[in-house]
């Protein structure tokens, strides 16, 4: 196993957990990389989320971003990238990092990303994202697992990650979040989905304002918080079950294999798994793309 850099090793408190009147706060706190995710931090929210499920004053979960930004998704180029590195498994998947070829990616990917996803979405409790900014790529997935998304007027949605040749990120749940022709637009085009589109599409709940956007969810993490612990439960595992009954999981299974063909096809041609993209290169794409 490669050592961490010390700059991984400087960093704590990437992810900040607080919990009063019956709402489990967590939040991202890697503010300064507009929370990208590596693989601490999900395993760290895993943990939270994990916490806020034992606790039996805690009602309802509440996934916030520190910063700017909700997350600008999976960490592809930070000092803190780690995805050499083992972690604690907590899926039945065995450890990724001493695997060759394609095998490396597709069991961390399987444990981290749609493992951990699928997992966080079966969480009988229910889950509000508070997002605000951009919500990209892997920061769809951390929203998307959550039952309820309240979004601040300034944020903005994007997977970007077809200009790698992969068709979409690993928790693959577009066309259930939009309509399968919008899901196509989206990802076909890369281009950035405003809050109003994403509402109208039923993707977000509740519209709020970056100085109201904590008293929003507060609000209506309070009013959720009174219903009975079981009745939430049991309603959110009815609904969940009738959107896999429509095909989620299997579609998400196909996806995910897809996903995994297009990183071994990029390393073939490129010699890189993500298309010889990284943070700044897909960055600079994205912003010539807006202009």
């Amino acid at each position: 196993m490669t050592e961490p850099t010390p700059e991984y090793a400087e960093e704590t408190d990437i992810v900040t957990y607080a919990a009063s009147d019956g709402i489990a706060w967590i939040a991202m706190n890697r503010p300064k990389y507009n929370n990208a995710q590596n693989g601490r931090m999900t395993y760290e929210l895993d943990a939270a989320f994990m916490r806020a499920v034992a606790d039996d004053d805690v009602k309802v979960i509440v996934l916030r971003g520190e910063g700017k930004h909700f997350s600008a998704g999976h960490d592809i180029g930070t000092p803190g990238r780690d995805v050499h590195l083992s972690q604690e498994r907590v899926t039945s998947w065995y450890d990724h990092a001493n695997k060759p070829g394609g095998e490396f990616l597709y069991v961390r990917e399987a444990e981290a990303y749609l493992g951990m996803c699928r997992r966080w979405r079966d969480i009988p409790k229910p889950t509000l994202a508070a997002v605000q900014g951009a919500c990209i790529a892997g920061g769809l997935m951390l929203a998307w697992v959550c039952d309820l998304i309240v979004a601040t007027d300034d944020a903005y949605f994007s997977d970007p990650v077809v200009r790698m040749g992969i068709p979409g990120v690993e928790y693959f749940a577009h066309p259930y979040e939009l309509n399968p022709r919008i899901a196509k637009e989206f990802l076909f085009t890369g281009n950035k989905m405003g809050v109003e589109r994403a509402y109208q599409m039923g993707m977000v709940n509740q519209i709020s304002s970056r100085d109201t956007l904590m008293t929003d969810v507060t609000a209506l993490a309070t009013k959720i918080a009174a219903m009975p612990r079981l009745g939430l439960a049991l309603t959110k595992q009815a609904i969940n079950n009738v959107e896999d009954l429509q095909g989620k999981r299997q579609g998400m299974d196909a996806a995910f294999a897809w996903h995994h063909f297009a990183h071994a096809h990029n390393d073939v041609v490129s010699g890189d798994k993500l298309g010889g993209f990284d943070a700044k290169a897909m960055a600079a794409a994205n912003k010539s793309q807006d202009s």
